[in-house]
């Protein structure tokens, strides 16, 4: 495992921001991705999901977006076609996420990331 940290960070917002600034002060090797231009696969999505925890990807949903009513997501129990969903709309996806040595971690409230070290 590698002691690389990677944060999916999204400039806009402002836990996010907090989050990055954290792991910035605790130094170390950091990769920030911009996971709103540079949008996760399904693939990487099913890995995370496994990395938070999570046992449904409506866990890791934003609920409250507007897409999220939009494309129906609350009656899709289909997880292909709900990651599928975060993949192509990057704004479902709840942020931050830390991942660090196998584990990941949504950085609401940002202190919250300093667990995984």
């Amino acid at each position: 495992m590698s002691d690389s940290t990677t944060i999916w960070h999204n400039p806009r917002c402002s836990k996010s921001r907090q989050t990055l600034a954290l792991l910035e002060a605790r130094g170390g090797d950091l990769t920030v991705r911009e996971y709103m231009d540079d949008r996760p696969s399904v693939a990487e999505l099913k890995t995370v999901l496994k990395q938070l925890g999570y046992t449904s990807a409506h866990e890791w949903l934003r609920k409250n977006e507007a897409i999220y009513r939009e494309l129906g997501l609350k009656a899709v129990e289909d997880e292909e076609a709900v990651l599928k969903a975060m993949s192509e709309n990057p704004k479902l996806i709840e942020r931050p996420v830390v991942i660090y040595n196998g584990k990941a971690m949504i950085g609401r409230p940002p202190e919250q990331v300093l667990e995984l070290f």
